[in-house]
């Protein structure tokens, strides 16, 4: 036996071996390359500390900073026929839908929640584009009717967050009947004069954008969200030139009147609360009730 050899040496090595550090504790801003610690960056609700380059975040996340103690009751949605269409590419689709569901821990594109900000009652949605892209399917468009519906019946406003792709290619044709569906939701709010406020985040893209993320009473969006129907590259490629600095991101049709506001995050649940007031006759929120309580609250 080799003293050395099969005791000394393990000894060494087992101290100054390199220890194995979890790939989720850091995350690289893809705007400044700034590599963020995962825990300072939820704090500031995925937004860089350095560039303030607003990160996607999920329904659950976003509605824990803007819901009071990040409490709030989700709406149920009806279920639909799982691929009426037997789509399959590379994948069969509901394999597809497995593999989303499995990573973002959600049913689909979509939550519908009810709770209140700063002691105003409304009824949120928010897409996840995680989650397939936030693709608009039949869930996604049952999930605006479920919150319309529910805002009417409560008599709440309804806020809704966008983010998506566009339509749901693997639902064809019924993706796209969603847009007139969602059209109709939103209907369903202005005779009941509820107030529709949309928040479009980045991206919102397609047939999203066709529709229910451009027929709030008031657009907002958070700061350089990418918000068009066709892409830049492909409308530089159909006209074959090189479009403006910051073409189709919230500044730019915030300055072409498309958008009401351009809203940093962390002020958002503020500026929604002060909109929601108005529009519904209610007095401004006392400085108490506006102060942003963690989900740990």
């Amino acid at each position: 036996m080799n003293w050395i050899s099969n005791y000394v040496r393990p000894k060494i090595n087992s101290l100054f071996s390199r220890r194995e550090v979890p790939e989720n504790l850091w995350t690289k801003c893809p705007e400044c390359g700034t590599m963020l610690f995962h825990r300072e960056l939820a704090a500031n609700l995925n937004v860089c500390t350095h560039c303030d380059h607003h990160m996607a975040i999920s329904p659950r996340d976003r509605f824990g900073a803007l819901f009071d103690g990040g409490i709030f009751t989700e709406v149920k949605v009806p279920e639909p026929v799982v691929d009426p269409l037997h789509f399959r590419d590379q994948k069969k689709y509901p394999d597809r839908l497995k593999t989303a569901q499995k990573a973002t821990g959600e049913r689909e594109a979509m939550l519908v929640a009810e709770g209140e900000i700063a002691r105003t009652p409304v009824v949120a949605v928010a897409q996840d584009f995680s989650f397939m892209a936030g693709s608009m399917g039949m869930y996604v468009g049952n999930a605006i009717l479920a919150a319309a519906q529910r805002a009417v019946e409560m008599k709440r406003p309804l806020v809704l967050f966008s983010a998506a792709g566009g339509a749901r290619m693997q639902e064809g044709i019924l993706s796209l009947m969603q847009m007139p569906r969602t059209t109709v939701a939103v209907e369903m709010l202005r005779e009941a004069r509820l107030p529709y406020i949309v928040v479009l985040t980045h991206p919102t893209t397609g047939g999203v954008t066709a529709s229910y993320a451009m027929l709030g009473d008031v657009q907002i969006a958070e700061p350089n969200a990418l918000i068009c129907f066709a892409g830049p590259r492909v409308i530089e490629q159909t006209i074959r030139e090189k479009l403006p600095e910051g073409f189709q991101r919230a500044e730019y049709l915030l300055d072409h009147g498309m958008l009401d506001r351009v809203t940093h995050r962390k002020a958002m649940r503020e500026e929604l609360v002060t909109i929601i007031r108005l529009l519904t006759g209610q007095p401004p929120a006392i400085k108490g009730e506006l102060t942003l309580q963690p989900a740990e609250a």
